[in-house]
């Protein structure tokens, strides 16, 4: 893939800013949802600006620990949630909650210190023979596909509370904006090409805004699919300087009054909730670095090094949650980004970063980002989502498939992962990416040792 900006490349600033904002746009909502599905669960009051400010700050974390060589966002992780929801199990007070948030991050991110300090002195030669191509495509690829129910779900809904939106009028709006990104990509000259999701948002994002003033005013719940509440919100109490600026509710303010709360029994719940999601994940980290290695064809596991990577991931979601509760993690809409409009500046993730700490003190704009609809981003997503599993595929090309020893590799991630094999062990769920990485291995051992005539 050649890359109209590589790594060390610096756009020009107007461009850097237009590029910086399309990276945020393309993580911000998963971002900004983990907070609101926690809320949902455990009846919390955390806040989504803090965790696109604790996104912002951790990715800087990450970038200062990986030398500015991996151009790759953190941002809210998914796979804790349930760890997470832990940390309000059994009544606790929520002072409490929002303090296990902070130490079970700090659990998870040692995990990855750990693992840290084992790969600088042992190498990774031996994680490359452990997952080489054969192992590691098809568990991108399953990265990518086992995200396609999201998009796919998320294209057929609108986001008006009690409204039920035609799914035809959802639909119509994300495969405008779906239609605009494909056209901005492959037809688009310089700019355009660079920022196709920029462009596709806003063409969603007006058709739907259209749909939706001609349904309140023709009273048509079919068609009201752009969420106007976040706009109202702003406003409910009259305008004042907090409808322009707020300073989101960071989880440390609310932790430390749980400090004197804090007992043996509680710290081994957050430890059991939290450490083995943080091996679950490391297989997940492995996988989006050799992605995004493949997209700009340097090694990251190599330059800078892997115990790099997994230091700036751990201490980044360390800082990640001290300020908005979520533990961070490098997000596969950001590899995707990157992939799609080849632009791999670092500089663009590191105004990105800033920009999103800077935002999250922007109300206007958290509530632009909370009234974008689900099939708006939905749109975004399917070309999002599929680059990934593209991206995954693509490192099979070096695998001669002819193999049947390869053959069964491939297919037992691809089945697995697609079929969404999962296994619990009490409250610890292992994902259906990581049984099929691990499933991968465990076949990938059993037939490394046949030989090209017995194939």
């Amino acid at each position: 893939m050649k890359l109209i900006y590589g790594v060390n490349d610096k756009p020009k600033l107007g461009q850097l800013i237009i590029f910086a904002l399309q990276q945020l746009l393309s993580i911000m909502a998963a971002t900004l949802v983990v907070p609101v599905i926690i809320n949902q669960i455990c009846g919390t009051t955390m806040s989504s600006a803090a965790a696109l400010f604790g996104a912002g700050i951790g990715t800087l974390v990450y970038i200062l620990f990986t030398k500015k060589k991996s151009p790759v966002f953190l941002g809210s992780s998914f796979a804790f949630i349930d760890s997470m929801a832990a940390a309000f199990a059994g009544g606790v007070s929520m002072s409490l909650g929002y303090l296990g948030l902070i130490i079970g991050a700090i659990f998870a991110g040692l995990v990855y210190v750990v693992i840290a300090i084992v790969v600088k002195f042992a190498g990774v030669n031996w994680l490359n023979k452990l997952m080489p191509a054969v192992v590691i495509g098809p568990t991108v690829a399953i990265i990518g596909l086992s995200l396609a129910g999201n998009a796919v779900g998320d294209l057929t809904k609108g986001s008006v509370p009690d409204a039920a939106a035609s799914p035809f009028a959802a639909i119509f709006c994300g495969l405008v904006t779906l239609f605009t990104v494909i056209t901005c990509s492959t037809y688009g000259k310089k700019t355009a090409k660079l920022i196709p999701f920029i462009f596709g948002i806003l063409a969603g994002y007006a058709v739907s805004a259209v749909f939706t003033a001609i349904g309140y005013a023709a009273d048509i719940d079919a068609i009201k699919i752009l969420n106007i509440e976040p706009f109202k919100a702003l406003v409910a109490e009259g305008v004042t300087l907090s409808t322009f600026f707020a300073v989101p509710d960071f989880t440390f303010l609310t932790a430390f009054k749980g400090v004197g709360e804090i007992n043996g029994a509680y710290l081994a719940t957050i430890a059991v909730a939290y450490i083995p999601v943080a091996f679950v994940v490391f297989a997940e980290h492995i996988a989006d670095h050799k992605n995004i290695s493949s997209i700009i064809e340097t090694d990251l596991l190599e330059d800078p090094g892997l115990h790099r990577t997994l230091l700036g991931d751990g201490v980044g979601s360390i800082a990640g949650a001290i300020f908005g509760g979520c533990p961070n993690t490098t997000y596969g809409e950001s590899v995707g980004c990157v992939a799609i409009t080849k632009n791999a500046s670092v500089y663009t993730i590191i105004l990105a970063a800033i920009l999103s700490i800077v935002i999250s003190f922007v109300s206007p704009f958290i509530a632009f980002v909370n009234s974008i609809p689900s099939c708006v981003m939905g749109g975004v997503c399917m070309a999002l989502y599929g680059f990934i599993a593209v991206s995954g595929l693509k490192m099979l090309q070096s695998v001669d498939l002819n193999k049947n020893k390869n053959l069964f590799v491939a297919s037992t991630i691809l089945i697995s992962g697609i079929g969404g094999l999962t296994v619990s062990f009490g409250q610890v769920t292992i994902k259906s990416i990581a049984c099929a990485l691990i499933l991968g291995i465990l076949v990938n051992l059993a037939v490394s040792k046949a030989k090209d005539s017995d194939q």
